[in-house]
């Protein structure tokens, strides 16, 4: 079993650009949903991802800020098994348009036509940890 660091964690999720963000939902269920880092992944144990104000998960987080994140990497051509992580960590809802505008790129336009002014959008952070990987065989967990 080899022993993967942080970085090589952010190397091998460059390539993935959906999370499932997992929640705890209102009346006490886990709730997921695919959510696109927008690949904005120079992973440190936080990601980032867009979202809008009136939504059931910004209430969640807003009562309980513990989240999951699970990320699913595809085989490569070269035989590499496919790569799975399980980050656990918190949730922090950001407002300030300046934050915004430093994780922004124009594909996101395509859910906020109006860009990271869109009125009631929202950025969640989500810092993770600890954090499981899987990768064939090779499996490990770092704590952040």
């Amino acid at each position: 079993m080899s022993e993967l660091t942080l970085n090589d964690l952010a190397t091998r999720m460059a390539e993935i650009d959906f999370a499932m963000l997992s929640t705890r939902s209102l009346n006490g269920k886990i709730a997921a949903r695919p959510m696109s880092n927008n690949r904005d992944v120079k992973f440190d144990g936080d990601s980032y991802y867009f979202t809008l104000e009136k939504t059931h998960m910004v209430q969640e987080i807003e009562a309980d800020p513990v989240v999951a994140l699970t990320f699913t990497g595809s085989s490569k051509p070269d035989g590499a098994p496919p790569f799975f992580v399980a980050a656990e960590g918190r949730a922090e809802l950001i407002r300030e348009k300046p934050a915004m505008k430093s994780h922004w790129n124009e594909d996101i336009e395509k859910w906020f036509a109006e860009g990271f002014q869109t009125p009631g959008i929202v950025l969640i952070k989500v810092s993770a940890e600890r954090i499981h990987y899987w990768a064939g065989e090779d499996e490990g967990e770092l704590t952040l």
